[in-house]
């Protein structure tokens, strides 16, 4: 029976995979040129963003289930965002819990996640009015949480290893 991949190990596959999917936009943008795209094009564009969300919610989650044992229970993002600001990681602190709100507007779109991140000035990336959030298969995906922006995943990705590692120093 094979052991299952380390914290890094799915973070670096995930990686792999995050900029597989921000290539495919970025070709899939460069053919539209600015131009309002083909129903095939938008639709494909549109699956890749979602693509690219579902990785970085799968990323965090497997991060939380893989660290789950260090609280014996409890909500772990807020008790791993308590102990790193106890430890005075208040950088990694407050990343982590932005990034936790942002998989739980992904995963759950408005509510209190979503409010919170969106009243913030600080907000570390692009948090979009849920107004402007447009059901149309006609125009380009418009998410809560804009996860193709350029350094969105690999943030995401370096947050998740710096709490791994101080989970798991000695």
């Amino acid at each position: 029976m094979a052991t299952s991949p380390s914290v890094p190990e799915l973070v670096a596959t995930a990686q792999i995979a995050a900029s597989a999917s921000m290539d495919h936009i970025a070709q899939i943008l460069n053919a539209m040129d600015g131009q309002n795209g083909t129903d095939a094009r938008i639709e494909d564009l549109r699956a890749a963003t979602v693509a690219l969300e579902l990785i970085a919610i799968d990323t965090f989650s497997l991060f939380e289930a893989r660290s789950q044992h260090h609280f014996k229970r409890g909500p772990f993002s807020r008790k791993l965002t308590a102990l790193l600001t106890a430890s005075r990681k208040n950088d990694l602190a407050n990343r982590l819990h932005q990034y936790y709100l942002a998989i739980n507007v992904l995963k759950h779109g408005k509510g209190a996640s979503y409010r919170e991140l969106a009243n913030n000035p600080n907000a570390m990336f692009v948090v979009n009015p849920a107004g402007e959030i447009i059901a149309d298969e006609t125009t380009e995906p418009v998410g809560l949480i804009d996860v193709t922006v350029a350094g969105f995943f690999d943030g995401l990705a370096t947050t998740i290893l710096d709490a791994y590692n101080f989970l798991e120093k000695p």
